[in-house]
């Protein structure tokens, strides 16, 4: 299936910019599902690629995660690095973005040292094997007993929400620059169960938009 490449989607989000808060009419419904059912009050670090302009990491800092929990941002916008940077710049230097370079996170990000990894409409942006390349950094990065925290676009399952997803692709097909590369995407289908644990599943739809909100824990190769 043809998408953005790299390049492509950091042209596009860098001239899309703030827009993208104008999503929030179909995405608040899954974010706050996310939130109420992801133990964020225990989490001590967070990690979030495709961070955008940095609304839902505001979001979390100030109403969901503890007053010391570090927070790291990354995307490949140099745009959305900025917006985000201006917009976290209260909770700094807990909370930090950087331009995302050939790994998800940061260089300070150690190995099972995160808490929560927190990607919202990012993995349905990426080609089949971007996916797999950043839940194994997810994988990677996760404390044991971290939790994996995913939202983003996906087939419908009433009948409004069937036709506009059904549109969505359509569209996608015909051109994925028009929808800013995302598509609708199973992202629960990309969880082997061998790997990941499935905690929480519930696909939310918002004036027709239907977007899949899955948390997962990573599975030790004792368990497997």
């Amino acid at each position: 299936m043809r998408t953005l490449t790299r390049e492509q989607a950091k042209a596009f989000y860098d001239k899309f910019g703030a827009r993208q808060d104008q999503q929030a009419f179909y995405e608040e419904g899954a974010l706050r599902t996310l939130c109420a059912n992801a133990d964020l009050a225990r989490a001590r670090s967070v990690l979030e690629p495709g961070c955008g302009t940095g609304r839902f990491a505001f979001d979390l800092l100030r109403h969901h995660l503890p007053a010391d929990a570090r927070y790291y941002a990354t995307d490949i916008s140099t745009t959305m690095v900025d917006l985000a940077a201006s917009r976290l710049a209260p909770f700094s230097p807990r909370a930090a973005v950087t331009l995302a370079g050939d790994r998800v996170a940061p260089p300070v990000v150690e190995p099972a040292s995160i808490d929560r990894f927190i990607a919202t409409y990012v993995l349905d942006l990426l080609s089949a094997d971007d996916q797999e390349q950043m839940l194994a950094e997810a994988r990677r990065l996760l404390h044991p007993d971290g939790l994996l925290c995913l939202t983003g676009i996906t087939p419908g399952v009433t009948p409004l929400s069937r036709l506009v997803m059904n549109i969505w692709q359509w569209v996608f097909e015909r051109n994925p620059g028009w929808v800013g590369g995302c598509r609708p995407a199973r992202i629960s289908e990309r969880l082997p169960p061998n790997t990941w644990r499935i905690r929480f599943h519930t696909v939310v739809v918002a004036f027709g938009v239907a977007s899949e909100v899955v948390i997962a824990s990573p599975i030790s190769r004792g368990e497997a």
